[in-house]
């Protein structure tokens, strides 16, 4: 049976989620399929256009519909709400934020900003401040996981000197001391960072 792009792109992830996206090359990922390198090029010309193709595989699980800002919502509750659709997918697949980020050329990813900036724009935010706030906050988003996704090296954690970074820093850390030891986790301190974002206005 002739193998077709869905087929490819799902093996794709399968081996992103096992080896992370340096692992993911056209060759392991023919290999894997029983085919020769090339016949991937029939679909796929380079690698670039592969992780396109797995961008749009990880962010179909939660946008193959967006849905429109609700009456009584505001277009902050809804972007951000937007946004942590977003950050849920990426979060699903091992180095899913670096594939999306990497893709830029991601047509439900775009889908998703026209209607994200539509939204904003609709709801009385001008154009300009509504681009700008959808892009920080992607961006943002993007940061946000490749960051949670990125493993400390072990051998600098062995390396480092807390207590030195406690005496260098002190603001820094009672910044971090204070925000966490009120139960807060990852997922407040990124709501909380997009919420600076929505309701900063630019």
């Amino acid at each position: 049976m002739a193998l077709n792009k869905d087929q490819i792109v799902e093996e794709a992830l399968r081996l992103l989620n096992e080896v992370g996206l340096e692992g993911v090359t056209l060759r392991a990922l023919a290999k894997r399929l029983g085919v020769q390198a090339p016949t991937l090029y029939w679909h796929f010309k380079n690698k670039a256009a592969l992780i396109n193709a797995m961008a749009e595989g990880i962010l179909q699980s939660e946008f193959k519909g967006l849905r429109p800002r609700g009456s009584d919502e505001t277009w902050q509750e809804w972007l951000i709400d937007v946004l942590n659709r977003l950050r849920k997918a990426m979060l699903s697949y091992t180095d899913g934020g670096r594939v999306v980020a990497g893709a830029h050329l991601c047509s439900t990813l775009l889908d998703v900003s026209e209607v994200a900036i539509r939204t904003l724009y609709t709801s009385g935010v001008s154009l300009r401040e509504s681009r700008l706030i959808v892009l920080t906050a992607i961006h943002f988003t993007f940061g946000q996981v490749i960051e949670e996704q990125t493993p400390l090296v072990t051998d600098m954690t062995e390396d480092f000197d807390m207590e030195q970074f406690k005496k260098d820093h002190p603001t820094l850390v009672a910044g971090i001391e204070e925000y966490f030891s009120a139960g807060h986790t990852a997922d407040d301190l990124f709501n909380d960072g997009l919420r600076l974002i929505v309701h900063s206005g630019v």
